[in-house]
C-alpha cells in the first residue's frame, strides 16, 4: 500500500465530509489499514481541512510508529474495529447532524423503512454511552463490529468501516440521508415499515 496515495485519499474524503457538514470543526477521525499498522488522523485535526502533516502511523497496540502528532484519542476504537473485521480497511468516525441527533436521543436506526438501507446496512444499532476516547466506549461499541458496518454511539456520533474508503464514505452519506428521512417521516405522522417478507426479498438480492 502506498502511503502518500492513501493519505491523499483520506484528505479527499475528509474534505467531502467537511463540505457536507458531516464532521464540523475538530470532531471525528479517519483511518486506514496500512500493512501491519494503521494510518490515523492526529489529535486536534479537522477532517475537512486535512494536510499530509495531520496523519500519524500507529501499530496495533496503539504505539506511535511515524509522525510528529499525537494519535487520535479514538485510536483504540478504530483498532478494535480492524481487529474484529479483517475485511475492513478504512474507518470513518464523524458527527453528522441527523445521525448524531438519533444517537443523542437514544434511538437506533434498525427499523426497516427504505430498501437501500436494509440492503446495505441491515440495521444501524446504537451503542451505550461511553466517555470519548475511553476503554468503556470501545467495549460498548465494539460488541457490534463483528456484525455491523455502521454503529451509532449514544450522545456522540457514528462509526463506519468498509473495505474501501469510497464505500465507507458512500455508506456515511446513505446513513445520514436515512436518518434525515426518518426524522421527516415523524413530522408527517411516522414511517411505514417494510414487512418481514419484503425485507427477506431485499436481503435475497445480495445472493
Amino acid at each position: 500500500m502506498d502511503y502518500k496515495k492513501t493519505v491523499s485519499e483520506l484528505i479527499y474524503y475528509g474534505k467531502l465530509a467537511g463540505e457536507k457538514n458531516f464532521t464540523p470543526g475538530y470532531s471525528g477521525n479517519f483511518s486506514a489499514r496500512y500493512g501491519e499498522n494503521i494510518i490515523i488522523t492526529a489529535s486536534g485535526t479537522a477532517n475537512g481541512y486535512l494536510t499530509e502533516e495531520d496523519f500519524v502511523v500507529i501499530d496495533f497496540d496503539g504505539n506511535l510508529i511515524e509522525g510528529n502528532g499525537k494519535p487520535s484519542s479514538e485510536k483504540f476504537l478504530h483498532l478494535e474495529f480492524y481487529k474484529k473485521r479483517p475485511d475492513v480497511n478504512y474507518i470513518i468516525h464523524v458527527h453528522p447532524v441527523y445521525l448524531s441527533a438519533f444517537a443523542s436521543s437514544g434511538r437506533d436506526l434498525t427499523a426497516p423503512v427504505m430498501p437501500e438501507n436494509v440492503f446495505y446496512f441491515g440495521e444501524i444499532p446504537l451503542a451505550e454511552y461511553g466517555l470519548p476516547g475511553s476503554g468503556d466506549l470501545v467495549e460498548k461499541t465494539a460488541r457490534f463490529f463483528s456484525t455491523h458496518d455502521a454503529v451509532l454511539m449514544a450522545n456522540h456520533g457514528v462509526i463506519i468501516g468498509s473495505a474501501t474508503l469510497r464505500d465507507a464514505y458512500m455508506k456515511l452519506e446513505l446513513a445520514e440521508s436515512y436518518a434525515q428521512t426518518i426524522a421527516v417521516c415523524e413530522v408527517l405522522g411516522g414511517a411505514k415499515y417494510l414487512t418481514n417478507e419484503q425485507v427477506k426479498e431485499i436481503i435475497a438480492l445480495k445472493s
